[in-house]
Order: structure tokens, then C-alpha cells, then sequence
């Protein structure tokens, strides 16, 4: 007989297929709120909870949960959604999915690093407005990305693989982390210990660490201060890094030439005021948007099921 599982948001057609095959999953057409997470769970007793990373298992949902849940599985990196303490006094695993969309995350900074500096979203508007006019040559100019500096802020996977990506624009690389990487990992990059030595020589800065107590608005007024002028910001991390009032005064004042942003302080019910920086380019918290990615990911939450479910360790433990 298979375990019950529930699988709380619409999923991809290879995830449901495969989650029906190894288990008795009960699947939602549309994406469930936590509380329609602890009803469905009352009346089906499940042994595991696939969630998504905008559906917040918050202590009072924790403390819903029948005792029948073992593993709840977010199929995604970060996990601020989920209560870690509430999981573990109640003895429920929590995993998360890495690594699965490294490549994809790392790629889209790189679009939104390079539409940011080349003004992707002006000259988009002035293709859909029918152009009709040329512009002199010193109208309407970005700023070259080969060979600028950029400073990475989290040299985590996602941190690593926009390095690398970079490194093919003769970029050269500098990164504050928690700790400096073994040489291997570092590939020549120079490690800055204290972030607010590291932003004056950052023409293009990207933030690739998580949302934590640690890193709420660590972009502020005196941080954006910090950065050179004309530089970018490139977020594909969490909103909640990045003080967006302190981003649109730095906008303002022209001391930031331009941002790409992927994530927002307030999802999906992001800061109006943005849309009228024409130098903002925007993304609706795509990172890790691919058929191929977003299969993986949900593989792996319920490969992390399955091991739980038969006794084994979990491959992804929070």
C-alpha cells in the first residue's frame, strides 16, 4: 500500500506523474493556502507536504498538522516560509531543494545584470512604441559590461555560478561571504571579509545571499552610498535585502545608474512606485522558471519523501 502524500500547488505534469507512481498523492489543481494545507491534512492524514516556497507553514499550521506528517518538502532553495523550530519540536523533517537550480538562478542574474546595464526595458518601450526616430550618439547610452568589476554578495552555488558567467565577460570578481572559499572554489576572486569595504569598488553588485535577520536591508541608504556612481544592483536573491525606498532614492539621486530585480519586499503585491524607474528591470521572481529546473526541483522533494518514508536519512535536511 503507498503512503499519502499531498502535493499542495500545481505542479508539472512530469512531477504529478512521478508522484503518483510512488505514492498515494493527492494533488491540487490550484495552489493551496496553509490553512486549506491543515484542513486537507486533518481529513487525509498524509505522511508527507509538498509545498511551494509562497505557502508559509507557519507554527499555528505547524501545530494543525495531524501526527501522521513526517516530512513536509518545499520544492525550493530557500525556506523562510517554513518554521523550523515549530517542525522540529513537533519531529517533522523539513528539506529543501538545492543545487537543482543553481544554473537557471545564475543565468537569469545574468539577464537582468545585462538588461540592466544596456537599458533592456527603455529600448523594449521604444520598439513597442514603433521607435521613428534615431538617436544621436549620445542618446540613450548604457554602460559596457566587459571588464567592469562585480561584487557578489552570498558566494553560496547561485554565487559561484554568476561568477563563472561573468568571468566570460573578463569581469573580474570580488565576494563577501560568511567565510573566504578554499582557492578551488575561489578561481582568483578577491575575498572581501566586511561588505562595506567591498561595495566602493563594485560597478555592478549582485546579491546572492538569503533572507535572513542578518541580511534584511543590507542594501540601505549608507550601503547604496557605498556603491560607486553609475553603478548596478542585481538582485535574484530575496526582496527583503534590498530597502527599496533607500534603492528609489538612490535612483533618484542619480547615484545608481540602474538595478535588475527578481525579488521583491512584498510578493506578489510588489512597490507600484518601481514601475516608474524605466532604469529598473524587472522580472516577477522567475529564477528558477524552466521546464527542465522546475521538474528537477520537484524530483527531488519527493526523492527526499521517499528516503524519509523508508527509513533513510533525508538528502536534504534543514
Amino acid at each position: 500500500m503507498k503512503d499519502t502524500i499531498l502535493l499542495t500547488f500545481a505542479a508539472p505534469e512530469n512531477v504529478i506523474r512521478r508522484s503518483k507512481e510512488l505514492f498515494d498523492s493527492h494533488v491540487a489543481t490550484s495552489e493551496w493556502t496553509a490553512e486549506t494545507i491543515a484542513a486537507e491534512s486533518a481529513k487525509l492524514n498524509p505522511k508527507a507536504i509538498v509545498v511551494s516556497p509562497r505557502q508559509k507553514m507557519t507554527a499555528d499550521i505547524i501545530a494543525k498538522l495531524p501526527a501522521s506528517v513526517k516530512i513536509i518538502a518545499t520544492s525550493s532553495v530557500g525556506f523562510d516560509h517554513l518554521d523550523l523550530p515549530a517542525a522540529k519540536a513537533r519531529g517533522i523533517v523539513l528539506t529543501n531543494t538545492p543545487d537543482v537550480l543553481t544554473e537557471c538562478t545564475a543565468d537569469l542574474a545574468m539577464l537582468l545584470l545585462l538588461n540592466a546595464c544596456r537599458r533592456g526595458r527603455e529600448y523594449q518601450h521604444i520598439m513597442e512604441d514603433g521607435w521613428g526616430k534615431s538617436f544621436s550618439q549620445s542618446e540613450m547610452l548604457g554602460i559596457k559590461v566587459s571588464g567592469k568589476t562585480l561584487g557578489i554578495y552570498g558566494m553560496g552555488r547561485i554565487g559561484q555560478a554568476v561568477a563563472d558567467r561573468a568571468r566570460a565577460f573578463g569581469m573580474k570578481i570580488l565576494y563577501c561571504n560568511r567565510k573566504r572559499l578554499p582557492p578551488d572554489q575561489e578561481k582568483g576572486a578577491t575575498y572581501f571579509a566586511d561588505l562595506k569595504e567591498m561595495l566602493p569598488h563594485c560597478q555592478i553588485f549582485s546579491l546572492n545571499a538569503p533572507g535572513t535577520a542578518e541580511t534584511q536591508h543590507i542594501m540601505n541608504d549608507e550601503t547604496f552610498a557605498l556603491l560607486p556612481k553609475d553603478a548596478v544592483l542585481v538582485n535574484v536573491a530575496r526582496g527583503s535585502l534590498v530597502d527599496e525606498k533607500a534603492l528609489m532614492r538612490s535612483l533618484d539621486s542619480k547615484h545608481l545608474f540602474a538595478a535588475g530585480l527578481d525579488v521583491f519586499e512584498q510578493e506578489p503585491n510588489f512597490n507600484q512606485d518601481l514601475l516608474k524607474y524605466q532604469n529598473i528591470f524587472m522580472c516577477p521572481h522567475m529564477g528558477s522558471a524552466t521546464q527542465e529546473t522546475r521538474d528537477e526541483m520537484g524530483y527531488r522533494a519527493l526523492e527526499n519523501i521517499r528516503r524519509v518514508l523508508s527509513g533513510q536519512p533525508a538528502q536534504d535536511p534543514l
